[in-house]
């Protein structure tokens, strides 16, 4: 559906190497900090910004050859962009029908009124979540089978969060062959969202693992000076030094607790396994 390979992008301060793909039927995601490379890779894989290298294929065509019917089957939705704040739903409609063939009018209204957007009221009256919910409603409207999300989460409460995700989830339910490529810095939003995650830290992506593996297989050993010294380091990926010793990440969970039933053995956040990934050592 989307595959990125070795897409290189550099910037003064900046550069970023990413290679990343998004199969058909499937939620990928991309999680990092602010400023970790998300959003380039994004704009890059739409054709916003210019890549210095690399490949980028959505259908199976390279991006820049793309037709306008190409295109109408992608929704996106940025996270530095959106609507005029002037305009209103009932004004959008109208846009919508002549941008996109297969717009959905009567379903994207519908979906206004669950969600209790206001068709009159102008947009910069709207809260953050109200309007998350109306960029992700017309990303999804128009006949799209893949979606580009850059971070559509961010800002809004937990509620709000649960009523996006679920709108997702609604969406990979109508189509089997449906695709999702979506960025967040909030990892347990894609925790019990995404099939497969990728993780990108200064440009470059440092993990990529299906995310039932991530959270069954990896874990983060809690260990002592004397204990770290006798422990077999071959299934350590990263180590943080702690208060009470270190923090070890490990994706052979299994591993140690069957050969190591003394030492403290927890199943671990993305956010934990993050930091470790980010500002450990490698042993």
């Amino acid at each position: 559906m989307l595959k990125i390979e070795n897409l290189q992008k550099n910037y003064d301060r900046f550069h970023l190497d990413c290679s990343l793909e998004v199969r058909p039927g499937c939620i990928t995601g991309l999680i990092g900090q602010n400023g970790a490379g998300k959003s380039t890779t994004f704009k890059a894989a739409l054709g916003l910004i210019s890549a210095d290298e690399g490949t980028i294929r959505i259908f199976g065509k390279n991006v820049k050859d793309l037709s306008k019917k190409d295109k109408e089957k992608i929704g996106v939705v940025l996270s530095d962009s959106g609507f005029s704040g002037y305009l209103s739903i009932k004004d959008i409609v109208p846009v919508m029908e002549n941008l996109y063939e297969n717009f959905e009018k009567a379903y994207f209204l519908e979906q206004c009124a669950h969600f209790g957007l206001p068709v009159d009221k102008k947009m910069k009256e709207f809260s953050t979540g109200m309007k998350a919910k109306l960029k992700t409603l017309a990303a999804i409207t128009h006949g799209a089978t893949l979606l580009i999300l850059d971070e559509p989460t961010a800002g809004l409460d937990v509620v709000a969060r649960d009523e996006l995700l679920q709108l997702l989830r609604e969406y990979m339910e109508k189509d089997e062959q449906n695709s999702i490529l979506i960025s967040s810095h909030i990892s347990s939003d894609l925790e019990g969202l995404c099939d497969d995650l990728y993780m990108i830290h200064d440009g470059h992506v440092i993990l990529h693992e299906e995310t039932d593996v991530l959270l069954s297989d990896y874990a983060v050993l809690k260990v002592k000076e004397n204990q770290l010294a006798e422990l077999d380091k071959q299934y350590v990926l990263k180590a943080k030094k702690e208060a009470f010793g270190y923090s070890c990440l490990t994706n052979q969970k299994q591993f140690y607790m069957d050969n190591y039933p003394g030492i403290v053995i927890e199943k671990g956040s993305i956010d934990e396994l993050i930091m470790i990934m980010i500002r450990g050592m490698e042993l």
